[in-house]
């Protein structure tokens, strides 16, 4: 059986066996993913402002303890940084806004959007960027009143039609008991989004539904089935789709003919590539770092990480850890060097150079 009931978001259903650490601990982690209504509540909500630089002489005379709070704040920043706005997520946003103004009043056969490409090229990215886009819009547009605007969830590697609906009745903090068959699962589902008016829900990680199995030709069904039931824009995204196969066969071409496909891809050495990098410096908050230093080493960032966002993101951002941690304060060519990144990073950089 599967109830729409339970324990109140944060509630403790045994607090007196449980140390505070370990309550706060828990609800720490709920936050952190995406893939629970509190997770992604907390990601739609929050937009944490940019740690202060203090002064020199401020900063010098810090204790040990508060020095050391000073800089495990401005490390958690640098484990976020910013988003930087490039054409490939402002496309997604547009487009994405406008099939859901399309499908505002359609009955049935509603269009849905896909994102595809290399992995590290910022699908996730302009997929929750997208979502968390709505969610705005959606609260601005209904202060006050208690809606689920955007859900997110991913497929699992292996998927069933029943693992992929309770995907869902995760996000949505729906009870799941090991019984509760997947009819009871889709109807809770379902019935709990339309009440919620949910306009859009993002798939993540579609990749890991293959329609040559019979498990994935029954997730395919499912996210079908869901899509006709609920009145809301569907948007996937994963790994090359095209040539894994999502589209051959008939569900494919049933697939095919109601999504629109934007690729993603890396990025080429353009004035735009230069913003991006020019972006993330102006984010970071690191004492003696000369701004302009990324700015001009973005020929050598784009070698080393083949014009792939997710690998730029992940080398300033671990260089700027570095230079906090090793009490540099700035990031050269040098260090950037130290950080190790992906393996296809690395081969692409291989490949580049011989």
């Amino acid at each position: 059986m599967v109830t729409a009931t339970g324990p109140a978001r944060g509630q403790d259903p045994d607090p007196a066996r449980r140390r505070g650490w370990r309550r706060a601990l828990d609800q720490e982690e709920l936050h952190r993913h995406l893939t629970t209504l509190e997770g992604w509540h907390e990601f739609t909500t929050q937009d944490p402002a940019p740690p202060d630089l203090l002064p020199e002489d401020t900063l010098a005379g810090l204790d040990p303890d508060k020095r050391l709070d000073y800089d495990e704040d401005r490390l958690d920043y640098h484990t976020r940084l910013t988003v930087a706005a490039t054409s490939t997520l402002r496309t997604v946003v547009h487009a994405g806004r406008r099939l859901t103004l399309l499908n505002r009043h359609a009955i049935s056969a509603r269009r849905g959007l896909i994102l595809s490409g290399a992995a590290g090229t910022g699908k996730t990215t302009a997929l929750t960027q997208f979502g968390k886009t709505i969610e705005i819009i959606d609260r601005r547009q209904h202060p006050g009143v208690d809606r689920i605007p955007v859900v997110y969830v991913t497929v699992p590697p292996a998927a069933t039609s029943r693992m992929l609906a309770v995907e869902f009745a995760r996000f949505l903090g729906i009870p799941v008991t090991t019984r509760a068959n997947i009819t009871d699962v889709i109807e809770a589902v379902c019935g709990v989004l339309i009440d919620a008016r949910v306009s859009v829900v993002c798939v993540d990680e579609l990749h890991n539904l293959s329609l040559a199995t019979r498990n994935g030709a029954e997730v395919s069904d499912t996210l079908k089935y869901f899509s006709e039931r609920i009145p809301a824009t569907f948007v996937y995204a994963g790994v090359d789709l095209e040539d894994n196969g999502l589209f051959a066969g008939t569900r494919g071409r049933q697939i095919a003919g109601r999504f629109a496909v934007i690729e993603t891809i890396p990025f080429p050495r353009t004035q735009e590539w230069t913003g991006l990098v020019g972006a993330l410096e102006a984010a970071l908050r690191l004492h003696q770092h000369r701004p302009g230093t990324l700015e001009a080493l973005a020929e050598y960032l784009h070698r080393r990480t083949g014009g792939m966002i997710g690998s730029l993101s992940h080398l300033i951002r671990g260089a700027a850890i570095d230079a906090i941690l090793d009490g540099s304060e700035t990031i050269t060519r040098n260090s950037l060097k130290s950080v190790q990144l992906d393996h296809a990073a690395q081969t692409r950089k291989t490949k580049s150079a011989s």
